[in-house]
């Protein structure tokens, strides 16, 4: 299957006339450490625009003031963070807490990888009772810990490029670009998540449905924090009530429409992920 516009009309979240910020949707954005303060940024401006209602940024305390000047519009818990820059350990069960009052969780994003981190990440995996939506440093956390994913009970959505996936599954990088529905549908049978496999022909695999091909996109999107918005844009629409299938499915055709027409307006050596997050009210009118 292909995603198409008419795809993505129909699997929109919509939007009651009475409704209010909590009832479309409070994502937590466990993203960002002191050398990666624009991950949690990406991140969570996507989630904004692609229309979460709440967007919760959990970071480490010293990044704090560069993602809320950002980030205006988001709402911040600030924790106390370890030598490396990352969230100390110590604040493991409050992202717990936080996580369970939120609609969805992403996970990952310019996260580190101290060990504290690897302790926080599983933690969340065996303790939140709500979708996880895991990318970059979220997925290397677990790639050692792979039982993790067949433990949960709750939806998982998974977003590696081939390098992470080779980690995840152990198979070497090359043979995945050669297979990659292949992959990405015996890794989702096998572990009960939802995987993006991305790159050109991204590919969305579910256990329990044919595997989804992604169009849209282009090589100027090939940018370090493109990933970044990706994860962003999906998990907003999971914490919007959509179908982890769907929103992996809808968010991945949106983000690489928003990247073709930025790539218009600037071509595609100069188009930046930020102005990804720009086109993304435009890409959403084309489809609606």
């Amino acid at each position: 299957m292909i995603t198409d516009r008419e795809f993505v009309r129909e699997k929109l979240p919509g939007r009651a006339e009475d409704t209010n910020k909590y009832r479309v949707g409070t994502l937590m954005c466990v993203c960002g450490s002191y050398k990666m303060a624009g991950a949690a940024v990406l991140a969570a401006r996507s989630a904004l625009r692609m229309g979460a209602g709440l967007v919760r940024c959990v970071v480490p305390e010293d990044i704090y003031p560069i993602v809320s000047s950002a980030v205006p519009e988001a709402v911040f818990e600030i924790l106390t963070q370890n030598e490396s820059g990352s969230i100390d350990k110590s604040c493991v069960s409050r992202v717990i807490r936080l996580a369970n009052k939120s609609d969805a969780v992403l996970l990952g994003c310019g996260l580190g990888l101290h060990p504290d981190m690897q302790s926080l990440v599983l933690s969340l995996f065996y303790h939140a009772e709500v979708p996880l939506i895991v990318d970059a440093d979220g997925i290397n956390c677990i790639s050692k810990h792979i039982n993790v994913l067949k433990d949960r009970i709750f939806p998982t959505i998974l977003t590696p490029h081939e390098g992470e996936m080779s980690r995840l599954s152990g198979l070497d990088a090359e043979y995945i670009r050669n297979h990659r529905e292949e992959v990405a549908v015996e890794f989702s049978r096998e572990n009960s998540a939802v995987v993006v496999l991305k790159g050109k022909d991204t590919v969305i695999a579910r256990a329990d449905r044919v595997p989804v091909h992604n169009p849209t996109g282009n090589p100027g999107m090939a940018v370090a924090g493109s990933g970044d918005v990706l994860a962003g844009m999906i998990a907003s629409l999971v914490a919007q009530g959509a179908d982890c299938g769907d929103a992996a499915a809808v968010g991945a055709f949106l983000h690489g429409l928003a990247g073709d027409i930025a790539a218009q307006e600037l071509t595609e050596y100069s188009m930046l992920p930020s102005d990804i997050i720009e086109r993304i009210p435009r890409a959403i009118k084309e489809c609606i």
